[in-house]
C-alpha cells in the first residue's frame, strides 16, 4: 500500500485544538476522508475518521448520543451503560463516545499515515497561499489505474440527431 495523494484543509482560529481536516489517496484507487490533524499535549497527531455513537430511546426509539441522561426526542430518562474496563493508554471519553470509521491495524501503517499527513500539513501550512493544498509524495506521477478506471465508468455520450421535417 502507497499513499499517493494527501489534500490538506486548514482550519481557521489557531487557538482551537483541530488544525486541519486531510484527505488520503491509497494507491490512486482508494479515498479516506476525514482524517483530522490534531494539537495534543505531545503535539501533533493525525486522527482517523470517526462516527460519534448512539444508543435509541427505550420510550421512542430516538438515537441519542452515547452517555445522554435525557432523551432529546421525548425527555425521559436513559439508563446508564457501563463504561467498559479502562486499558492502559486509553483515552476512556473517546474511546466510549466515537468509533473509527477506518483505521490502520499495524503501527507501522499508523507511523506511514500519520508521517505523510503531517508532512502535507507542515508543506501546506508554509505555503503562501494556504488553500485545500494537494500534495503527492515525491516520486510519485500520473496514476496509470485512474485513467482505465475512469473511462469504464464513464456514460456513452448522448448523440442527439436532428430529425426536423420539412414541409
Amino acid at each position: 500500500m502507497e499513499i499517493t495523494e494527501v489534500k490538506v484543509f486548514l482550519k481557521e482560529g489557531q487557538d482551537k485544538k483541530l488544525k486541519a481536516y486531510a484527505t488520503i489517496t491509497l494507491d490512486n484507487c482508494f479515498v479516506v476522508r476525514n482524517v483530522k490533524v490534531i494539537e495534543g499535549n505531545k503535539g501533533l497527531f493525525v486522527a482517523m475518521p470517526s462516527r460519534k455513537m448512539k444508543d435509541p430511546c427505550p420510550k421512542c426509539g430516538f438515537r441519542n448520543s452515547v452517555r445522554t441522561k435525557f432523551c432529546n426526542q421525548c425527555g425521559s430518562s436513559l439508563p446508564q451503560t457501563e463504561p467498559r474496563p479502562i486499558q492502559p493508554g486509553d483515552d476512556m471519553s473517546r474511546q466510549s463516545e466515537h468509533k473509527d470509521i477506518a483505521h490502520p491495524i499495524t503501527a507501522e501503517c499508523r507511523d506511514y499515515i500519520q508521517k505523510k499527513v503531517l508532512d502535507a500539513y507542515d508543506k501546506e501550512k508554509k505555503s503562501p497561499t494556504p488553500s485545500a493544498g494537494s500534495y503527492k509524495p515525491s516520486g510519485q506521477t500520473a496514476a496509470p489505474l485512474a485513467a482505465p478506471l475512469t473511462a469504464s465508468l464513464r456514460k456513452p455520450a448522448v448523440v442527439e440527431e436532428d430529425n426536423d421535417i420539412e414541409l
